[in-house]
């Protein structure tokens, strides 16, 4: 009698063991049914750049996947206070209104310049803490069809069109430091009056166009990225 007591406890043991394992089985299933269905619905089908924060029962329903939307959240975060907001800052000093500005003002040319440097680095080291901590992530093939989707969205498209602006911006500051520069060197023969230049040597007056001309290019190249900056956010 005593044995059969036992073999009967050990199999209801293992009938609960298996019963908790098929409960846990399910309720991932669920947290990840309801990761799925947000970043789908709130990410991707949403158009223009959205990194929405869910609520405290998003997040629970979430599971463990809450730490995954964190790794897109926190890049988003990280992008805004470390490179968007400061490029708000380098635009207005390296802003020009005028022909005269360019001679004026090339010392804060040269910040501007300076800080763009800064902002790729810290753009780099953004995306290189969301792609190290996204590579240790383990998802099941359906979440990771749609987070690699959400990913390119919200992180891999954002910082790729960033870069984009970069260069233009570079090239934009670098020539109007050039131009600068030549005014400044050319002073005795070229006039500046607000939006009016007046050239006496007809060679530096060739010159001078010429790179006024090349300056106005590169400003063309910082205006398209820009417009596709915005078409990225708007989504229109």
């Amino acid at each position: 009698m005593k044995t059969t007591l036992v073999r009967f406890n050990a199999l209801c043991l293992c009938l609960a063991f298996s019963l908790l394992l098929a409960a846990c089985g399910n309720k991932e299933a669920e947290q990840r049914a309801a990761f799925i269905g947000f970043l789908q619905t709130r990410v991707l089908d949403k158009p223009g750049l959205r990194v929405p924060a869910p609520n405290a029962d998003e997040k629970a329903s979430f599971g463990d996947y809450a730490q995954h939307y964190a790794v897109i959240a926190d890049f988003n975060e990280g992008m805004n206070k470390s490179v968007s907001q400061p490029m708000t800052q380098v635009m207005a000093k390296g802003s020009l209104r005028s022909v005269a500005d360019l001679a004026s003002r090339r010392d804060d040319l040269k910040a501007a310049k300076d800080g763009l440097g800064g902002l790729r680095t810290a753009l780099d080291q953004e995306l290189a803490k969301a792609d190290a901590a996204r590579a240790k992530l383990k998802q099941p093939d359906d979440l990771k069809q749609v987070y690699d989707k959400a990913y390119e969205k919200t992180v891999t498209a954002p910082a790729a069109t960033f870069k984009e602006v970069f260069p233009a911006l570079d090239a934009v500051f670098d020539g109007a430091l050039a131009v600068g520069n030549y005014i400044e060197q050319n002073k005795s023969k070229i006039q500046v009056s607000g939006s009016t230049v007046a050239v006496t040597d007809p060679v530096v007056q060739a010159q001078l166009n010429k790179m006024l001309q090349d300056l106005n290019g590169h400003s063309k190249a910082i205006n398209a990225a820009q417009a596709k900056m915005q078409t990225m956010v708007r989504g229109s």
